[in-house]
């Protein structure tokens, strides 16, 4: 399975997790610290139009990485925004492409397609996980993009940048070989995978 296929069955399931989310849910605290449910999703949100801009070639554009408080309307908006990212990751040609992900890196590199949709699947597994648990919704991910996960989760670097304000990963959790395999995912990108709302 391809890469932009696991994409976007991940980012199908943050959609309808997300659809789930109510004006009265955007005030919930989230596994992200400090951040509540609104902004959780005014970051997933802005993160889908830069990778659809990088994919497209203009992802250079401070502009289109900057966040914007996403109202009433958050549901709809991260909805038109996954859609945007689907089908800029469709387009012909897209895996020849190199990705500008000033977030990810403010100074190069440019990123080859496959890696960047990889940071791109890794994060929208997490997220969708993370509105879930911040909702009191259910959400398990299919076997098979956990197993796409893991090694993308390993590779994401464990360092000083996932201790900075605002950063999408806090440092890992110790794992063993008893911990189930979307656990693994969730503690080596930081999360506890018991987290609730009143933790």
């Amino acid at each position: 399975m391809s890469i932009q296929e696991f994409d976007r069955r991940a980012v199908r399931d943050s959609v309808d997790v997300v659809a789930a989310v109510t004006i009265d849910d955007l005030d919930r605290p989230t596994p992200c610290a400090g951040w509540t449910v609104a902004d959780l999703l005014a970051h997933m949100t802005v993160q889908h139009h830069g990778f659809a801009a990088a994919a497209r070639g203009t992802g250079a554009d401070l502009e289109v990485w900057k966040v914007r408080p996403l109202g009433d309307d958050a549901v709809q908006l991260y909805t038109k925004a996954a859609e945007d990212v689907l089908a800029a990751f469709a387009e012909g040609g897209v895996l020849e492409r190199g990705f500008t992900l000033p977030e990810f890196a403010p100074r190069g590199p440019v990123f080859p397609a496959r890696q960047a949709i990889g940071f791109h699947f890794i994060d929208y597994l997490v997220h969708a996980w993370d509105v879930a648990r911040s909702i009191g919704a259910d959400y398990r991910p299919d076997p098979e993009l956990v197993e796409a996960a893991w090694p993308i989760a390993l590779a994401v670097p464990d360092d000083e940048r996932r201790t900075r304000p605002g950063a999408a990963f806090q440092p890992g959790l110790p794992v063993d070989d008893e911990t189930p395999g979307f656990d693994r995912v969730l503690a080596v990108l930081g999360r506890t995978p018991g987290w609730t709302p009143s933790a």
